[in-house]
């Protein structure tokens, strides 16, 4: 049954993304080639797409783990499929404008803040905790094909029925997310409230127990400065391809799809190389090994010559990215007590991803201002700075991270009192086997 459950998880998931990813192509295409937006305009699209982090991440999260989390899934993945289809309706009328892309995206954008905190929070429902592991990485092989195929054919869409027309199949894969979720078989209780218990009371636990973990604090600082110079990458990418490089929609798609191809290996990648180097080792040199490669970003001109070299670096850094992310979910999934997880997923959400809508402005500014070339000559940089707060921490003489702990302050695997003391090199213990 679990199987089963997890698969459907899986397709939904792989709806979805594909959907995501075809307006990931189309949807800045609409303000650069229908709407003629300037290079800020672009970014300021970017930065409604993700202010819902900053403006409900943290409440979601207390609201989340009051809820059952696939009702509450459905209703994100129907509202987002709504929003969508409001593009190609206003298009059709002749009244599509950049204050309703400004709309869309604050919707779309609050809507999956809802749906990614409850989905995290889901999982481990699904999946024992020794699963996790290999569960996210299925779950980031899904979404790196998603990132691979859905540009490609976004773009191609884009040159066939218009970028304003292109947006519907983001709606389509949300129906068909909400469908496969609707499948489901696992039970869901509603989980119980605290006596006296309050919001602000139940935001202050989450981010207290954020706070008070040392690894987890550092994880959210490094990837909330990834995510601030994703947000810059995002912002510019579009009006650097198309007015620097000199793409059409279709070369754009597929510039984007051979990046994600990077993604892609990282997720298949990330369990046997955690498997084999260790955990806490794979969460530092996933990103001090590929950064550099960023530094391609800003030297590709115009051309098949600079596509080559923008879809080389962004191969790279996605490869980072992925394994990555993979080594630090499956261990916080892992390690919070089931109670706490949707604080603590919103609350590093909105510490992480927080920082995506100010980068997306800082990227618009800079390119507008001093062309996109610079803007992305000092996102390169600061992909070189991320793995900064890592090397600063314990964790750079870590192997593996420490074991997950309940409530009770048992380790989670063996119900035994659990020792805290990170794990060193100098005194770790044999390399967990892949899942």
């Amino acid at each position: 049954m679990r199987l089963r459950d997890f698969r459907l998880l899986l397709a939904g998931a792989a709806t979805g993304q594909f959907g995501a990813q075809v307006t990931l192509v189309a949807l800045p295409l609409v303000a650069v080639l229908v709407l003629d937006a300037p290079a800020f305009q672009v970014g300021l699209l970017t930065a409604a797409e993700t202010a819902a982090f900053l403006l409900v991440g943290l409440p979601a999260g207390a609201l989340t783990d009051r809820m059952r989390k696939r009702p509450l899934m459905i209703r994100a993945d129907l509202v987002r499929a709504a929003a969508m289809a409001s593009i190609p309706a206003a298009a059709l009328g002749g009244v599509l404008t950049m204050a309703q892309l400004y709309a869309v995206a604050l919707v779309t954008g609050v809507a999956t803040v809802f749906f990614d905190v409850a989905h995290q929070s889901y999982l481990p429902q699904i999946l024992p905790r020794e699963q996790l592991v290999a569960g996210n990485g299925a779950l980031e092989t899904v979404r790196s094909t998603a990132h691979v195929t859905g540009p490609g054919i976004g773009g191609g869409l884009v040159q066939l029925v218009g970028a304003q027309f292109a947006v519907i199949v983001d709606a389509v894969g949300y129906v068909l997310s909400a469908l496969f979720l609707l499948r489901i078989d696992k039970t869901e209780e509603v989980p119980e409230r605290a006596a006296g218990a309050s919001l602000r009371k139940e935001i202050g636990e989450g981010v207290r127990f954020i706070l008070g973990h040392p690894l987890l604090r550092v994880i959210a600082l490094t990837t909330g400065l990834a995510n601030f110079c994703t947000a810059v990458l995002m912002a510019t990418q579009t009006v650097h391809l198309v007015r620097v490089v000199g793409l059409e929609a279709g070369g754009l798609g597929l510039v984007l799809s051979a990046s994600a191809v990077g993604g892609l290996l990282g997720a298949l990648a990330a369990g046997p190389i955690a498997a084999r180097l260790g955990q806490a080792r794979v969460i530092l040199l996933s990103l001090l090994v590929t950064g550099p490669f960023a530094l391609l970003w800003p030297l590709s001109g115009h051309g098949l010559a600079g596509a080559v070299l923008f879809a080389a670096g962004s191969a790279v850094v996605s490869f980072g990215a992925v394994v990555y992310n993979v080594a630090q979910v499956s261990f916080r999934q892992g390690m919070c007590p089931p109670r706490l997880l949707g604080r603590m997923n919103a609350t590093l959400r909105f510490l992480m991803w927080g920082t995506l809508p100010l980068g997306a402005l800082l990227g618009g500014a800079l390119a507008q201002s001093y062309g996109s070339r610079t803007a992305l000559a000092w996102c390169a940089a600061g992909i070189l700075a991320v793995p900064l707060p890592l090397l600063l921490s314990p964790l750079r003489r870590m192997r593996d991270l420490p074991a997950p702990q309940d409530d009770d302050g048992t380790d989670a695997a063996h119900g035994t009192p659990r020792d805290t003391t990170p794990v060193e090199d100098d005194e770790r213990p044999a390399p967990t086997p892949a899942v």
